[in-house]
């Protein structure tokens, strides 16, 4: 797993609400556009994420419509077993590359 997709991944589970726009998770994400949208389509076909158009009259709101994003329950529980799982390997190769001598006295 990508560190884009995990990025994404802490995104749409951060959203109270649980749906998101596609715009709001390239600025919370601070990722582009055209890695935003192909990680949002792969996450649809694998079944983590559902997408809903808003239904507006374009010409009143002067915007197009919004793609809202949500996570399905089961890519509620794959995003939070895949971000801790980075988390523990995150941490493991802290331990691993962690010289200091406080960290060397811990283990002895």
């Amino acid at each position: 797993m990508t560190v884009q997709t995990l990025l994404v991944l802490q995104v749409l589970l951060a959203v109270p609400d649980g749906e998101i726009y596609g715009l709001d998770v390239i600025k919370s994400s601070d990722l582009p556009p055209g890695t935003v949208y192909p990680l949002l389509q792969r996450l649809l076909d694998a079944g983590w994420v559902t997408d809903r158009w808003e239904s507006l009259d374009p010409t009143q709101q002067g915007r197009p419509p919004r793609r809202y994003y949500r996570l399905t329950p089961s890519g509620v529980i794959k995003a939070q077993a895949a971000l801790s799982n980075a988390d523990r390997r995150r941490a493991s190769l802290v331990r691993l590359f962690d010289t200091s001598p406080r960290l060397r006295a811990e283990e002895s």
